[in-house]
């Protein structure tokens, strides 16, 4: 019997690989700008992060995850996405979406 195809991601800030169903996508789009992907599905160049407030705190402070999405971030996207990873537990690995 064959087991299903789980895709993996890598996070851009531990760079751990991980379920992707386990992980939060960032998007870049090009008219909405920056913004986080709940559906996993939004088209445009995605990174992925832990759900883990560390994870989002060095991808921010490093900037790793502008490296990823190759783009800067503005004021409102850099605190949105900064205020989203305050939200998450440290170490929290729950699955949510």
């Amino acid at each position: 019997m064959r087991r299903k195809h789980v895709p993996q991601r890598t996070c851009v800030a531990c760079r751990k690989i991980r379920p992707k169903r386990e992980m939060v996508r960032i998007v870049r789009t090009p008219d909405q700008g920056v913004k986080i992907d709940e559906t996993g599905k939004a088209s445009g160049r995605g990174a992925y992060l832990c759900r883990e407030r560390e994870c989002w705190e060095k991808a921010l402070s490093e900037k790793r995850l502008e490296y990823a999405l190759k783009t800067g971030l503005s004021e409102e996207e850099w605190e949105a996405l900064l205020e989203f990873g305050r939200t998450l537990e440290p170490g929290d690995e729950a699955v949510g979406g």
